[in-house]
């Protein structure tokens, strides 16, 4: 089992204080849910972890070692789905999963995984906003990486493509420990383990809707079916 921590992660844009204090953990098995308004700085802690964005202040530790978050990226620690698309539009299906990963059975992981099949012969710009989605979670998720931090998974995604992804990301919850952000806070709450808000630069442990509502961030938890 592997563990990463964040503490006292702070960050301010212009004299401005986005996150302050912020601490949080994950380990193999956990699916930790990370809620706010826009701009609460969701996809900024993302990328302060990730090392693409430095912190005001910020102790990583993985394993209970102290590491650079610059080190993440070279030593294959944390794979990160961004928001915006990133794929080469011209490419198929076909031709872009060998550009991720040269490994054999992990390229039939993806070529042989739900739907796949369907759509190989698609160029990624012809994908639906879902399929997209779905392939690109594919190929960061079946890198070696033992964390994974998703940002907006299930924005603008088909429900069928919803319910693909989140039982991906449970099979995934196996080998690996996953950040996921989302305004779909009930998709996010179907797969997730532990759960914070972010609100006024502090993130809050949630345990569950009622909280979400609670702290003003969603108005009725009796929205999210059983």
């Amino acid at each position: 089992m592997n563990t990463l921590e964040v503490k006292n992660g702070t960050k301010s844009f212009n004299d401005k204080m986005l996150l302050q204090g912020i601490n949080m953990s994950c380990s193999t098995g956990d699916v930790v849910g990370v809620f706010g308004r826009n701009g609460a700085g969701k996809s900024t802690l993302l990328k302060m972890i990730y090392g693409t964005l430095p912190a005001d202040k910020m102790v990583l530790m993985f394993n209970r070692v102290h590491i650079n978050p610059k080190d993440c990226i070279p030593k294959q620690l944390v794979g990160y789905l961004p928001q915006h698309d990133f794929l080469p539009k011209e490419l198929t299906v076909r031709n872009v999963i060998p550009l991720f990963n040269d490994d054999e059975k992990k390229q039939d992981a993806i070529f042989y995984a739900p739907r796949i099949a369907k759509i190989e012969n698609k160029k990624i710009g012809a994908l639906s906003k879902g399929e997209l989605r779905y392939l690109e979670l594919l190929l960061i998720g079946n890198l070696d990486h033992p964390f994974l931090l998703l940002d907006e998974s299930f924005s603008m995604v088909e429900p069928l493509f919803k319910e693909i992804i989140k039982i991906f990301i449970n099979n995934l919850k196996s080998s690996k420990g996953i950040f996921i952000t989302d305004h779909y806070y009930a998709d996010v709450l179907h797969v997730s383990t532990k759960n914070y808000l972010i609100n006024d630069t502090t993130a809050f442990p949630i345990n569950g809707a009622s909280d979400l509502a609670f702290h003003g961030y969603i108005n009725n938890p009796h929205d999210i079916a059983s």
